[in-house]
């Protein structure tokens, strides 16, 4: 297999798709053996510092009605509906990877989150739309245990927490909903796949539709192109849909381009788009900023519907 192929394989696997070890030497060895252009990367990585957010939001100043929202990071959005905090895919780890508790293996960030865990405000509720490692972070999720925090999560992925430790855990299949405080939260079938190890094909991957009061808002997850999105505008128009727009290169048949992503919100019937998934990890071959300037050239004359442009960038819907 081609080196370079083999690297990138490496980095999918890391992050949820295919190697697990039984301890941290026969970790180290075997994933050197196999994916040797992979820690090539890693080392080479530790050489870099992780660049600061180009720009930190302040949530304290936001009002208690109205839709308001930060991008943190990769899947990590801060949303405040009508007083209701809400946090997508929690990933504030400097690596997304496997967890071995005094370190984690795998990929490393390239800018900081816009604000770390003590910046947050309360959060009511977290959503966690699969396990890969760059969606379901561990140890993030251990620093966010609150018996004041509600978590929804895909089917069959809550054994990864700790969830005794929250005030409740919900797993939710497509078309399953919960009512976590104000909010309806319904899971919706994408597009993607659900293991975070090679063995366990069973877990659930879901996007999210979450209703709070007469707000409508779409969490995507991780998806390729799909027209399950047509079936949420049929419950009704969307508000803002966050949707994933990197790492589709070459990996376009699990995650989506961004004129993809952009039709995909349309067909969800979405006033605007909060664009997620790229700028945070090397995880493909897109240059950094191509990602959201063909979302950019997907939106045409209407550039006003893309929410966000960069980390630590806030969107405010009253």
């Amino acid at each position: 297999m081609d080196m370079e192929v083999t690297s990138k394989l490496a980095r999918r696997a890391l992050l949820g798709g295919g190697a697990a070890f039984a301890s941290v030497g026969a970790l180290g060895y075997a994933a050197y053996r196999r994916f040797p252009l992979f820690f090539e990367q890693y080392v080479s990585e530790m050489k870099l510092p992780i660049q600061p957010a180009p720009r930190v939001p302040d949530p304290k100043k936001w009002p208690e009605k109205g839709v308001h929202s930060a991008w943190l990071g990769h899947s990590t959005v801060l949303l405040k509906v009508d007083g209701y905090t809400i946090l997508t895919d929690p990933v504030f780890s400097d690596r997304a990877g496997i967890d071995l508790m005094l370190f984690t293996l795998g990929v490393k960030r390239m800018v900081a989150p816009a604000l770390n865990i003590k910046q947050l405000p309360h959060v009511d509720l977290i959503l966690v739309s699969h396990a890969h490692m760059d969606h379901l972070d561990t140890p993030s999720l251990r620093k966010l245990e609150s018996k004041a925090t509600q978590v929804v999560m895909a089917s069959q992925t809550s054994d990864l927490i700790r969830a005794e430790r929250y005030a409740k855990v919900t797993e939710l299949g497509w078309g399953q909903w919960v009512q976590a405080g104000p909010a309806k939260v319904t899971a919706f079938e994408v597009r993607h796949w659900g293991a975070r190890m090679q063995t366990d094909t069973y877990r659930g991957y879901n996007g999210y539709v979450v209703e709070l009061n007469k707000r409508r808002i779409v969490f995507a997850g991780d998806t390729a192109l799909t027209d399950t999105f047509r079936e949420v505008r049929a419950r009704g128009a969307i508000d803002l849909a966050i949707m994933p727009i990197g790492a589709y290169n070459p990996w376009i048949r699990v995650h989506c381009s961004p004129e993809q992503a952009w039709r995909m919100g349309n067909d969800a019937g979405a006033e605007y788009i909060l664009p997620v998934h790229h700028r945070t990890f090397h995880l493909s071959r897109e240059p950094i900023g191509e990602p959201l300037e063909r979302l950019l050239s997907a939106a045409g004359s209407r550039p006003e519907r893309v929410a966000l442009h960069g980390i630590g960038d806030e969107f405010h819907l009253s």
